[in-house]
């Protein structure tokens, strides 16, 4: 599945720019929109290390009403949590409704890096599988919109990243000793990502594959994406927003 995405694709910068402001006036209006409809989104970040996870939350965050979204970086779970049922952590950080949850890392964690990295039994992985499907599933039953991102670069371009990185002594810091053996094991990782993406797209919660070697065409998609998502649910309930021009845009309070 991976191997056949075509990551040489790319969007001008002017392009990119010349699009940018209308995307982000749009997100906003559905954002309140969302809000007074009361539909809950998550919105979850996969994929490879360097690849654009940071980036993609950074601006698609940037124009939003900081009221109105939650950002979770996920980490290896804590002490107290290990004691709970696994999802428990992620249940918690489920949004309200009417409000977004970014999820930088996510759930699939479980069946990535616990499974590879930390010698989870693959009884426990592969019941895993059946776990977030049945959590997914849950939440759309709810009324959430699911939106799933799995962020794929090559490992050449990885591995020029990596290089760039470690010449920035601002940002050298960045890279562990987990990402470099990460990278020396592309092939096995790779392997992983696919099933994963295999066993878990499913209608209510689709995953969508983001070409990330270039960083425009990589916001551009997410954004189209993400948009398209919000207005399919909110135009089931006849409440998606007019489409109007940046100039016209005026902010409000929302939000109480």
């Amino acid at each position: 599945m991976l191997e056949i995405v075509n990551l040489d694709q790319k969007l001008g910068k002017k392009e990119w720019k010349a699009r940018r402001s209308a995307y982000q006036q749009r997100l906003y209006d559905l954002e309140k929109a969302a809000f007074d409809a009361g539909v809950p989104t998550v919105i979850l970040f996969e994929g490879w290390d360097t690849a654009g996870k940071g980036t993609c939350v950074r601006t698609l965050t940037s124009r939003l009403d900081p009221r109105g979204f939650t950002v979770w970086p996920i980490r290896a779970a804590r002490t107290y949590e290990q004691k709970r049922p696994w999802l428990w952590r992620f249940w918690n950080k489920l949004p309200n409704y009417g409000h977004m949850a970014i999820f930088d890392r996510s759930w699939y964690g479980r069946v990535t890096v616990e499974r590879l990295e930390l010698g989870l039994p693959q009884r426990e992985w592969m019941r895993a599988y059946n776990d977030i499907v049945d959590f997914e599933r849950l939440m759309a039953l709810d009324g959430y919109v699911i939106v799933k991102f799995f962020l794929h670069i090559s490992k050449k371009e990885q591995a020029r990243r990596f290089r760039q990185i470690e010449k920035d002594p601002l940002e050298s810091w960045r890279l562990e000793m987990e990402d470099r053996e990460r990278h020396r094991n592309y092939e096995t990782w790779l392997l992983v990502y696919e099933e994963m993406l295999e066993r878990t797209d499913t209608s209510f919660g689709p995953w969508t594959i983001v070409e990330a070697t270039d960083r425009s065409f990589m916001l551009d998609k997410v954004y189209r994406t993400l948009i398209r998502a919000l207005e399919a649910r909110l135009g089931e309930l006849g409440a998606v927003p007019p489409v109007i021009s940046v100039a016209e845009a005026q902010g409000d309070e929302t939000y109480a």
